[in-house]
């Protein structure tokens, strides 16, 4: 397997840096609508909608590669993505099974505090284990996000604390600050074949431990657009988008989703959010848009 193609911050062209921004922010905006979909199913085992939402993810990514590269092509990429691609895939599927597991130990705003920790773990990951620099602006901006989410999830945490789900959260930040990281690091692999891999593999094990698979068909057309559109397509985005960009920055945009995520159910389920989640929302956003703008300045004063 060919060795990992990174470029140095300076070298990768504004274009290229934009388009990362677009995709890695778009597969936010995707996810971001996951909670309001789930709202609408009625399924008591958790097992049957992620082996259905893994299905569907599954079959949404093959058909985007069918079309876009072909079928040899296709066959091409599963092979050639090598180890790397095998560890993403494995972090995918860790992530989106854990997610599940700690729901049953612990509260959502719980699990969102520990995944605002994301760009720091990938930041830490990518310094100490791929010797990335990282900026000063950077930190400001990671602090700023946790403070921001902190602020956000402060009227829903509990004052129990579950060992086990704690563990689980602080397990699907880890494991996806990874896949960001080795998205990036291997940049030459493509890595919507690994995104497939983490989906089958999640689908697997949950039909292990799913109660049944019948679902009604109102559920199924949800969970279509649960699977294909919310994980299959974000999925898309951000593994074409994250290799564009520095680990820290991409791990930064993915928390867009914490942010929008309670807006869309606001908007459709009628729930209003707390204070404190306006107000830790907006700190966030302020936090990566200001951060964006003087990196994208940077970057155009580099080309003068």
């Amino acid at each position: 397997m060919s060795q990992p193609t990174v470029l140095p911050k300076s070298a990768v062209p504004v274009q290229s840096r934009a388009t990362g921004i677009a995709l890695v922010l778009g597969s936010a905006i995707v996810w971001s609508f996951g909670g309001m979909l789930a709202r609408f199913l009625e399924i008591d085992d958790s097992w049957i909608v992620v082996f259905w939402r893994s299905i569907f993810a599954a079959l949404f990514l093959l058909g985007f590669m069918l079309v876009r590269d072909g079928a040899s092509n296709m066959m091409r990429l599963f092979r050639d993505m090598g180890w790397p691609g095998v560890a993403v895939g494995c972090c995918f599927a860790t992530a989106s099974t854990s997610f599940v597991l700690a729901l049953a130990y612990t509260t959502v705003a719980n699990i969102l505090l520990v995944q605002a920790g994301v760009p720091l773990i990938a930041t830490l990951i990518g310094r100490v284990v791929f010797r990335e620099t990282v900026s000063s602006l950077t930190w400001l901006a990671i602090a700023a996000v946790i403070a921001g989410v902190l602020v956000m999830v402060s009227g829903s945490i509990t004052g129990a604390v579950s060992p086990v789900g704690d563990a689980l959260a602080l397990l699907i930040a880890f494991a996806f600050a990874c896949a960001t990281v080795v998205t990036r690091r291997y940049a030459d692999v493509r890595m919507t074949p690994a995104a497939c891999l983490g989906t089958l593999i999640a689908a697997m094990i949950a039909a292990t431990q799913a109660s049944g698979f019948a679902v009604t068909a109102a559920e199924l057309g949800i969970l279509v657009a649960f699977g294909a559109l919310n994980f299959g397509l974000g999925l898309a985005l951000f593994v074409t988008g994250a290799r564009l960009l520095p680990s820290a920055l991409a791990a930064l945009l993915g928390t867009v989703e914490t942010v929008l995520a309670p807006l869309w159910v606001a908007v459709i389920h009628d729930e209003i959010p707390r204070a404190s989640t306006i107000v830790g929302g907006s700190i966030v956003l302020f936090a990566l848009f200001a951060y964006l703008a003087i990196e994208l300045w940077r970057q155009r004063r580099l080309l003068r």
